[in-house]
């Protein structure tokens, strides 16, 4: 990543109360305009790439050229390396740079996969960092009703989904949709506590007597029992959807 900063001090004096004292002001220019004046100086590589021929993709200071063969690859990696180094004064991370499948690298959080007839994928990078995000909010100790969980998870999956519904393996979204489900199911058993209350919460949402007695006296973890036929029947995918307006990643029209 190439950083753009720039700090620039300015003294100036003012008078209070007859004392006399100096102010240094500091203007500094970090990551927040870095895309802009990424834009600014590569769009001398946008036309030196497109003279070439190349297909490419970059956004700000992030670039995928697109070539035949790892030799070609390696060939224009180190001929864009002398441009830039040479023409502006740039200089290469070669520590986030590389010569690999497209299957391989990412480029805005998406990916490809590989074979014939590759598809757009989310990349395993941001796949990681949905789950973190969604583990600290469903997390079993927050002590936050339920309710206030899905609330504040829906505003993040829908956030989420209008940059990531773009990729082309719904199943891959399913799954997450599955994953979140049981994480929100283990949140309610871990609520329930006892094992009394358990047993009349699983009856009450119509699970059977010896089920939802088997399942209440399990001495297995709210992670194992989230994915138990007694919790599919006593909170179903319709009771997160419809009840608790559970948003959903799989789902463009899902509230």
């Amino acid at each position: 990543m190439l950083l753009f900063a720039s700090h620039v001090k300015h003294g100036t004096r003012t008078i209070e109360r007859n004392r006399p004292f100096k102010r240094k002001v500091t203007f500094c220019v970090q990551g927040v305009i870095s895309p802009l004046l990424s834009n600014l100086m590569l769009d001398v590589l946008d036309h030196e790439l497109e003279r070439r021929g190349h297909r490419f993709a970059r956004y700000a200071d992030d670039c995928n050229i697109y070539v035949r063969s790892r030799r070609a690859g390696e060939r224009v990696m180190a001929s864009v390396e002398r441009f830039l180094e040479k023409r502006l004064k740039l200089k290469v991370n070669m520590a986030k740079s590389a010569v690999a499948p497209p299957s391989q690298r990412k480029f805005l959080g998406f990916s490809f996969t590989g074979g014939a007839t590759p598809k757009r994928r989310i990349a395993p990078q941001a796949l990681a960092r949905f789950k973190e995000r969604a583990r600290e909010q469903t997390r079993r100790t927050r002590g936050a009703s339920l309710e206030k969980i899905v609330k504040e998870l829906s505003r993040y999956l829908i956030g989420w989904r209008g940059y990531f519904g773009f990729c082309e393996t719904p199943s891959v979204l399913r799954a997450l949709d599955e994953w979140i489900r049981r994480r929100l199911r283990a949140v309610v058993w871990k609520q329930w506590k006892r094992g009394r209350t358990r047993f009349a919460e699983l009856r009450r949402r119509g699970v059977g007597v010896d089920l939802a007695a088997q399942t209440a006296g399990s001495a297995h973890g709210p992670w194992r029992i989230s994915n138990s036929p007694a919790l599919a029947i006593a909170l179903p995918n319709a009771y997160f959807r419809k009840t608790l307006g559970l948003a959903s990643v799989a789902d463009s029209h899902a509230t």
